[in-house]
């Protein structure tokens, strides 16, 4: 996987990024041209016009993503729209693609882990990267991201990390952040609770699950194009959630693109208690996204003749540690394995 160093003022971080992955970014408007077409009929100058719609918010409220993509833009070449299309492609779809994930936090008296299988197109699997973040008075940042998306999966220098779900429901409100933006923002937050204020005040602009966490605890944010339920913890400390709405969002409707999802869901929660109640760790989370029940569509995810969707990263953070364990491709195979520490991006790797 390319690792990616950016650091300086938003549009210095988005050139470096650009810069670095000129070749996987272009590979992945590729590859989102091709799935716009084939699965929403959207051609890439509709998409654009689609994209555009999301400027007046991002250059009103969020300024420095703005900037970033536009930074990106420069240095990858590729047109703006282009970029930002990346960025919001699960808006433009209008639900219609389904990342196939489960996540699960897991908070005890002194340690809080926070864990997912990212499943999605095999084919994006090369465009994949490793982006690291020093930005002026905001945390450090190290997530896994697809090449010229800025908020993704992964964790910051002051603990917190967020998990992503991807959820098949129509509806967009272009007022609202999108919601691989309101990754970045969790990213950019000093703590969970700042996170939980700044998706709040802004809503997520489609459907989706957002599972942000830091030492104190972890908070699911199932969210809709209308509303946001909070889901808390169970009296264990766990929250885990896969691929479907678990609550009731008066007029959504979930399109249930992935009929596992409910049988995964089940699966991690049944895992989860074979676990001893204070022995929560990097390693026994871990077999947790191994399991391989109801192959090929179980939590560790195959590739099959019928759907091209497999496990592409395996994440599992330990937030009070501040650091994560990343395993490239499905885990119980792993092609590569990285360490998370974004606190050691900082001058003498410290806040």
């Amino acid at each position: 996987m390319r690792k990616v160093n950016c650091n300086g003022s938003p549009y210095e971080i988005g050139l470096q990024h650009g810069q670095a992955v000129k070749a996987e970014i272009s590979r992945s408007l590729i590859f989102y041209k091709d799935l716009f077409q084939e699965t929403a009929r959207l051609s890439w100058p509709e998409v654009c016009q689609l994209a555009a719609r999301f400027e007046p918010i991002l250059q009103r409220d969020w300024i420095d993503y703005y900037t970033e993509i536009q930074g990106i833009s420069t240095g990858a070449g590729h047109p703006f729209l282009s970029i930002l299309a990346l960025n919001v492609r699960t808006e433009i779809a209008y639900g219609m693609f389904t990342d196939g994930c489960t996540a699960l936090s897991w908070k005890k008296s002194s340690s809080s882990f926070l864990a997912q299988n990212w499943d999605w197109q095999q084919e994006q699997q090369e465009n994949l990267i490793l982006l690291r973040i020093r930005q002026s008075k905001k945390p450090a940042i190290e997530m896994v991201t697809e090449a010229g998306i800025i908020g993704k999966i992964g964790l910051n220098s002051s603990g917190v990390g967020v998990c992503l779900n991807a959820i098949r429901a129509r509806g967009v409100d272009f007022d609202r952040l999108p919601c691989h933006l309101a990754l970045r923002a969790c990213l950019d937050s000093w703590s969970k609770d700042k996170a939980m204020v700044a998706l709040r005040k802004a809503g997520v602009a489609s459907a989706c699950h957002i599972l942000v966490a830091d030492l104190n605890g972890a908070t699911g944010m199932e969210c809709s194009h209308i509303d946001t339920i909070e889901l808390p913890m169970s009296d264990r400390g766990i929250i885990t959630h896969t691929n479907h709405f678990t609550r009731n969002h008066a007029g959504v409707e979930d399109k249930m693109a992935l009929p596992d999802s409910p049988v995964r869901h089940e699966r991690i929660d049944e895992l989860v208690e074979t676990i001893e109640e204070d022995s929560p760790g990097f390693e026994n989370i871990g077999i947790l996204l191994n399991d391989e029940r109801d192959f090929p569509t179980s939590i560790c995810r195959q590739q099959t003749d019928t759907s091209t969707v497999a496990t592409l990263f395996s994440i599992v953070m330990d937030l009070g540690g501040k650091s994560a364990w990343v395993k490239i491709g499905r885990p119980i195979s792993t092609k590569e394995i990285l360490e998370l520490v974004p606190g050691l991006l900082l001058p003498n790797g410290r806040e």
